[in-house]
């Protein structure tokens, strides 16, 4: 049966709430977990799967995206029917970039075409979780469904983030609605409703006609969860719901879009608890990503250092990736990419470092997001006064968190005096 699906990955979202993170990248290519970028969770879930033929929808900002998937996920065989390719915008019916999630499958119909699948796979490129969509194919394939939505319990509070699913007991879809300002409870529920995770399974023929109908039509925004859904439960297709079964392995099931900066930040720091939520360490579900030449991490330096301060190479509670060095600085609660160094003195709290980060002498750094080979120099604070850090030109989130761009001056570091705090 799966050799008869293919799965394409939509990938080419403009992810401004993570700016200033995706000023140079796309958000499905946005570190994560210190080694990992987003989309490696629904590529590995693909394989994890048994899905091998992939194609990854691109637009915006897509040179980092397309160089890891070349890169990292090279290493399926073409002459055995598989592979994951990146597909950017062709504009090979209009001269328009994709106008909606919908639009950007109709655009690439012929891509489609080519590969002559009876089902399509459609999913986001920028969530994390893991699943076997090996079950839900098989559930759309018995129920004889058109379609099928992939739904999660969501609270109440959230559902205008979501598209919000109505069934009857059976499953079947009633009703679907896209980021309603409120909504009903699910049967059963007093405080969740259903809401679309934004992973559907469609037979390809019947796809092929709604969206042929769906370009025609002026007034449609071109999106599943806008115009295409909601059009086939109203015309009575078999629209089907399909539960979230989480492979991670915990008491509750893990799915979480990380579409903010808090958000982001979260479910990074949930990583480097003593018992995570997101589990990256099970063998049976492995997580790929491209693993580049770095020597192991280390730790130098133990010794007293100038009053008040004890030069020791040391973290606590933290990820640390290879090629990183923590030279005589101290790093507690946060997230080391590769080749990352924390040099004598200085203090990294509750962080997110990206790759090839300098954390000069002397340095306050508490929770704080610092983007790709930016270098901080000596005693540079981030994170204890957020006006300050405002003041400075610094991204500062509701929740207070410090977010520092690629390629920021030396001068927008430097602070009144050598140790405020």
């Amino acid at each position: 049966m799966l050799r008869n699906v293919l799965t394409m990955i939509l990938a080419g979202g403009k992810g401004t709430r993570l700016e200033p993170l995706t000023r140079d990248r796309a958000k499905p290519a946005v570190p994560f977990g210190g080694l990992y970028r987003i989309i490696d969770f629904t590529l590995s879930n693909c394989l994890n799967s048994g899905l091998r033929r992939v194609l990854v929808l691109t637009q915006f900002k897509s040179r980092s995206l397309d160089r890891h998937i070349r890169q990292g996920w090279n290493f399926l065989t073409h002459d055995l029917g598989e592979g994951i390719e990146v597909l950017p915008p062709q504009q090979r019916i209009d001269e328009h970039w994709y106008k909606g999630t919908a639009d950007s499958i109709y655009q690439n119909i012929y891509s489609i075409e080519k590969e002559d699948p009876e089902h399509l796979l459609i999913l986001a490129g920028d969530h994390i979780y893991k699943m076997d969509y090996s079950e839900m194919i098989a559930a759309h394939a018995s129920g004889l469904a058109d379609l099928t939505v992939g739904c999660i319990p969501v609270p109440l509070g959230e559902c205008h983030q979501f598209g919000i699913v109505q069934t009857d007991a059976t499953g079947r879809v009633l009703g679907f609605e896209e980021k309603p300002r409120t909504t009903a409870a699910m049967p059963g529920e007093r405080h969740h409703a259903l809401g679309s995770m934004g992973i559907y399974i469609f037979n390809t023929g019947m796809l092929f006609d709604r969206l042929c109908e769906d370009a025609a039509d002026a007034k449609s925004s071109h999106d599943f969860g806008n115009d295409i859904i909601p059009a086939m439960v109203r015309n009575g297709y078999n629209v089907q719901s399909y539960r979230f079964r989480d492979r991670n392995g915990k008491p509750h099931p893990y799915w979480r879009d990380v579409g903010t900066l808090d958000a982001y930040y979260q479910a990074n720091l949930d990583l480097v608890a003593v018992e995570p939520v997101l589990n990256l360490y099970d063998d049976t579900w492995p997580i790929r990503t491209l693993h580049l030449q770095n020597p192991p991490p280390k730790f130098v330096h133990m010794g007293e250092g100038p009053p008040g301060y004890t030069q020791r190479g040391e973290a606590h509670d933290s990820i640390v990736s290879a090629g990183s060095i923590i030279s005589g600085g101290q790093v507690r609660r946060s997230i080391l990419s590769p080749r990352v160094r924390v040099n004598s003195y200085a203090v990294v709290e509750e962080s997110i470092l990206f790759e090839g980060v300098d954390v000069g002498r002397y340095c306050r750094i508490r929770r704080a997001i610092i983007d790709k080979d930016v270098r901080l120099p000596p005693y540079t604070v981030l994170g204890y006064d957020s006006d300050f850090d405002r003041r400075r030109g610094f991204t500062v989130t509701d929740g207070g968190i410090v977010v520092v761009a690629k390629a920021e001056t030396p001068e927008v570091f430097l602070a009144p005096n050598p140790l405020p705090y």
